[in-house]
């Protein structure tokens, strides 16, 4: 890396590019897959809620299904649900229902649970409608 790409010298006012525009690219290309593994989650009496961890570090949370080192991608996508979020601590059971309340119909949207360096937030996603 140059001095100037630093100090941003060279008049260029060139933003970082956010991350989760990679992270809409590959849950675009990925949608069908996930959509697959939401609908056994739910149909195999697993869970309603199907969650998906979209990553790019190590997380000891659900179960990978997309691997960014195997597919070449940007992102890893892991497979959990709202029960395993409660257990864990990462959702207080008190907020449970607040929770129950704003998720969207789990056939239309993927539930997103994305981890960012600056932090995590939830991300209702419509699948792809090809």
């Amino acid at each position: 890396m140059n001095p100037e790409d630093l100090l941003n010298e060279d008049g260029d006012d060139k933003k970082k590019q956010s991350p989760l525009v990679s992270l809409e690219v590959d849950l675009k290309f990925f949608s069908e897959s996930i959509r697959e593994v939401a609908v056994e989650i739910m149909v195999e009496g697993l869970s309603a809620y199907p969650i998906f961890i979209a990553h790019q570090h190590d997380v000891k949370l659900g179960e990978v299904i997309l691997d960014r080192n195997e597919l070449n991608s940007e992102w890893s996508v892991h497979a959990s649900t709202l029960e395993e979020f409660i257990e864990k601590g990462v959702i207080k059971k008190e907020l449970k229902q607040r929770f129950i309340d704003s998720f969207k119909n789990p056939h239309d949207f993927m539930c997103v649970f994305a981890i960012v360096p600056e932090g995590a937030n939830f991300i209702f996603f419509p699948y792809s409608k090809e």
